[in-house]
């Protein structure tokens, strides 16, 4: 009798990996960007110039779906690389899907800054502070770390020439930037002196890495725009991409000039407060721009048939950050067409982030989003 039941059980978990494991072999790093679009949402909505009855308690839901969501996708990414690991071996060498680690960083950042900025109202002061410092120490780790080993990779192992280039190159290095403007909300809650101004420098230190690697990659990405063209119809929405350094750098000097105070000299705090407005603005003016360029570019491919991706959640967190540097400019000038700018911005996200959220639980169900992907 052993016998006669041991193959009905090898075959009841051959079955059941059969069924499993197999969903998940193409679920990508990508996935994280679902968790970044999600919790922008709540971050933005909260630092809103208006008050408006029921909003922060819908901006605490949405953050608590986007937590929720970042234990799903880690579990399932888990589960990835229990299951599947060739195939993560070989995304993570694959220069079209390793940027996507910039993602795990991001999505943990953003997640933490939610946190802090409505969380707390659920979980309370001390709680909050402790997740989000969990969340800041882990992706800016994992996220100085995608910014080096995504490029290495991408050199020693991987020929790359200049038509591949697209904005999906700025994934990896944005990260440092998001802890830049995560940095300054924890630096009121450390012991006055010396650990503030380590915080406050340290984060404007990551500030300039995710600003100078920038700076080197977007005129790469322009040039083969103008030799070879638009990108392909699935990859136009990574356009919005380009937005995202833009308009989390303006936010993360905004932020750091909130901080300065208490935390440095001060000889220096008026000067992080000149700078916030001296830099965020044009480069906010030049987010405007790629904005219009860039919708322009994804109604010439929606016409022409454009399909729907997980390429589409470029246009949840990249514009959400242009939101809240919109926001900290308003704060600092008080200028009422920078409240409405954000305010602008901020109807846009949602309208972005309702309908790729939408498609996404459609094809999620439907299996389409779950499938091997086919080469662009």
């Amino acid at each position: 009798m052993v016998t006669a039941v041991q193959p009905r059980t090898h075959t009841t978990a051959s079955a059941l990996t059969t069924v499993r494991l197999p969903s998940l072999r193409h679920f990508g790093p990508q996935w994280y960007a679902t968790v970044m679009g999600t919790a922008i949402v709540a971050t933005a909505g909260a630092g809103l110039p208006v008050d408006m009855p029921g909003l922060r308690t819908a901006c605490t839901a949405v953050w608590a779906l986007s937590a929720a969501m970042l234990a799903v996708v880690l579990t399932a990414r888990a589960a990835h690389w229990v299951g599947h690991r060739d195939q993560a071996r070989d995304q993570l060498v694959d220069p079209a899907i390793a940027p996507f680690y910039g993602c795990l960083a991001m999505a943990l950042l953003a997640v933490g800054t939610g946190t802090l900025t409505v969380g707390q109202d659920v979980i309370g002061q001390r709680a909050a502070v402790a997740t989000a410092a969990g969340l800041f120490g882990a992706g800016t780790l994992i996220g100085l770390a995608a910014a080096v080993v995504v490029p290495y990779l991408m050199v020693v192992r991987r020929r790359v020439g200049p038509a591949t280039a697209s904005p999906v190159w700025l994934l990896p290095v944005v990260p440092p930037m998001v802890s830049a403007s995560l940095g300054p909300l924890l630096v009121p809650h450390l012991p006055a002196g010396q650990w503030r101004e380590a915080l406050l420098l340290a984060s404007y230190a990551m500030f300039g890495i995710s600003l100078f690697a920038t700076l080197i990659i977007l005129p790469v990405v322009f040039s083969r725009l103008i030799h070879h063209g638009a990108l392909p119809l699935a990859l136009t929405p990574s356009l919005f991409l380009v937005l995202g350094p833009l308009g989390q750098s303006t936010t993360a000097v905004n932020k750091l000039a909130d901080a300065a105070p208490g935390a440095i000299d001060a000889q220096y705090t008026q000067g992080f407060a000149a700078f916030a407005v001296i830099y965020g603005v044009p480069v906010l003016g030049f987010a405007l721009l790629w904005l219009v360029l860039a919708t322009a570019m994804v109604m010439r491919a929606l016409g022409r048939g454009m399909p729907f991706t997980m390429s589409w959640w470029a246009f949840t967190f990249p514009v959400g950050t242009c939101a809240t540097g919109a926001e900290g400019l308003a704060h600092h000038t008080g200028l009422v067409a920078l409240e409405w700018l954000a305010v602008g911005l901020y109807v846009l996200l949602v309208t972005a982030w309702a309908v790729t959220g939408f498609r996404t639980l459609r094809d999620l169900f439907g299996g389409a989003l779950l499938a091997a992907p086919r080469r662009t």
